[in-house]
């Protein structure tokens, strides 16, 4: 049977344990047992998240989640401040838009993550703006901001800080409630471990507030619904039972493993990655200053056929890295280290990569990526 190693920023590699429990049959939703599975998820991921307020679920994925950020915060011609350096930045502009909100659009260099400085900066510029949206973890570029620092400088503020931490949550760190961030958007299919299919929206008192406050159309992402169900420690319409019943025990083995720990593993891995490209002859494509611990973008050279790589590796070997988005389409590989992934599957997936690269033409010393990736892990 050919492998199959997911080294992709979403779906990521799901644990065999977490298989088994999605195998089951599922249960009725709106029974006493499902209630006491709501319960603890959303326990769970308070913890996670590190906030003492709400938390929905959505059967949507994480693009869900965003939607219903900017359609629940949001009125007709409110202004809002969407910040873009790379796909997913660009997408909070068109939802801002799809919602007739006005955006004024900051545009940070790809590679690079935007700083407090300029968002308090843009702030001064649009005292008027509602909120500002942006991307913990730019998957498309492997950068993520200061999100602490760029809460510190909004907490005093009218405007609302709207974190899409989709591939983010578990495995970068965050304190939504210490640093000041008002709505954090998440998905089950990254740092969860689990197939796509829950959408995940924590908003704050401030958030609420606001939300309360919106004219904008809503039905099935409305939050106030989801705010009245949970109430009752339900959902407003039917969820991903499945899946959440899997996320309650990706949850407990996050916890149990330690948060801290488990997210210092991916930095672990993501500072091999690093020395593995540079040995390889490569360049990571992020800025030192902002890279994430979730994965790494590596620029390939044109002459290699970057898209050819990903997809021998994907065909041929049963491993796959995603291709480049966007401006990077055709120029860089992605490879993950997020959720369940851990160091033999790194060095497997630097090992394929090699031997396509050597095939591709590409000189280097064989060998070279798993030498400085090791001696990472034995650091």
């Amino acid at each position: 049977m050919k492998r199959n190693l997911l080294l992709t920023p979403g779906p990521s590699k799901v644990p065999v344990e977490l298989c088994e429990i999605l195998g089951k049959p599922i249960i009725h939703h709106r029974t006493p047992q499902f209630q006491q599975v709501l319960k603890e998820v959303n326990d769970g991921l308070k913890k996670i998240i590190g906030t003492s307020s709400d938390v929905y679920l959505l059967a949507s994925s994480g693009t869900g989640a965003m939607e219903a950020a900017v359609s629940n915060l949001l009125s007709p011609g409110d202004k809002a401040i969407t910040v873009e350096y790379g796909k997913f930045g660009e997408r909070w502009t068109e939802l801002v838009k799809a919602y007739k909100a006005v955006p004024v659009v900051l545009k940070i260099q790809w590679g690079k993550a935007v700083t407090a400085e300029e968002i308090k900066a843009a702030l001064a510029q649009n005292p008027d703006a509602k909120a500002v949206f942006l991307t913990q973890c730019e998957t498309s570029t492997s950068v993520t901001p200061d999100l602490q620092a760029i809460g510190a400088v909004m907490k005093s503020g009218t405007a609302v800080l709207v974190a899409d931490s989709v591939s983010a949550l578990g495995t970068e760190p965050m304190a939504m409630d210490g640093w000041g961030v008002d709505v954090v958007c998440s998905g089950s299919h990254k740092g969860l471990m689990l197939p796509p299919g829950v959408g995940i929206v924590a908003v704050s008192a401030k958030a609420i507030a606001m939300i309360a406050s919106s004219t904008n159309v809503r039905y099935y992402f409305d939050l106030r619904k989801s705010k009245k169900a949970l109430a009752d420690i339900d959902t407003p319409f039917t969820p991903a039972i499945g899946i959440v019943i899997a996320l309650n025990e990706a949850i407990k083995m996050l916890l149990s493993e330690g948060l801290d720990k488990k997210q210092e593993y991916y930095l672990k891995m993501a500072r091999a990655v690093w020395a593995a490209a540079e040995a390889m002859g490569l360049k990571v494509y992020a800025d030192p200053k902002f890279r994430s611990r979730a994965l790494t973008a590596i620029v390939i050279p044109e002459a290699l056929n970057p898209k050819k790589i990903v997809k021998t590796m994907r065909d041929v070997h049963g491993i796959t890295f995603a291709g480049g988005q966007g401006e990077l389409d055709g120029k860089v590989v992605r490879i993950a280290h997020m959720g369940a992934v851990d160091e033999y599957d790194i060095l497997t997936g630097l090992s394929c990569l090699e031997k396509v690269l050597k095939e591709a033409g590409h000189k280097f010393e064989l060998g070279a990526s798993l030498a400085a990736a090791q001696k990472v892990f034995n650091s």
